[in-house]
């Protein structure tokens, strides 16, 4: 099956897993006042290599400077990064040595894993420690011990259900990850890394201001 082609927009683009990522990296974006970045899914971990060569084969790929690639730890951050440098070797991409430090160019890729190159986790964990001070979060911890308590199997992702629960703490409750990312605290020291590298990950102009 022919991987999808994005239409490429800009000259640096960031690579995520699917719709909760691109909406947090675009409200990122957004607190940072930069619109020079273009978050392009990939519908998941599973389909960075297809995205990857959709990426490559579209249209004004030429033009592109940067490409930041954003995957999750899972269980393996060490693993997740060299599936992450498979998926680019085989598409003649820049590999680069390790997490947050750029390689090659152009276009110069730089890797980011979640919540850290060293630690296993998701995005999701990520959040949970920049809402860590949050008033509510201590409901949300209070929560899962009740269940433990009254005996109820608890989520199989427990980092997951407890961003969900702590979401259902704001005033528009119901919404997933990447919809309530306007509740996420950008400035808290959790989030120092992400920052810098989204901000390493710039380009100029639009490309159809070329």
């Amino acid at each position: 099956m022919m991987a999808k082609r994005p239409v490429i927009e800009q000259h640096s683009i960031l690579i995520v897993e699917g719709v909760d990522e691109q909406g947090v990296f675009g409200a990122l974006l957004r607190h940072l006042g930069i619109s020079d970045v273009q978050v392009v899914p990939t519908g998941g971990k599973t389909s960075l290599a297809d995205g990857l060569h959709g990426l490559k084969v579209s249209p004004g790929f030429d033009s592109v400077t940067a490409i930041g690639v954003v995957r999750d730890a899972d269980a393996d951050p060490e693993a997740a990064f060299r599936s992450v440098c498979g998926a680019l070797s085989r598409e003649g991409l820049p590999v680069p040595a390790a997490p947050l430090v750029p390689h090659g160019g152009p276009p110069k890729v730089t890797v980011l894993i979640l919540p850290s190159g060293t630690r296993p986790g998701a995005l999701e964990d990520l959040c949970l420690d920049a809402v860590a001070d949050d008033p509510a979060f201590p409901c949300v911890s209070a929560y899962f011990a009740c269940l433990h308590d009254a005996g109820v199997d608890g989520p199989h992702n427990l980092s997951r259900a407890r961003m969900q629960v702590f979401l259902a703490s704001r005033q528009q409750a119901g919404k997933r990850l990447g919809e309530a990312a306007s509740y996420l605290p950008w400035n808290a020291p959790a989030f120092d890394e992400v920052r810098r590298f989204v901000q390493s990950v710039r380009g100029h102009s639009p490309i159809n201001q070329i």
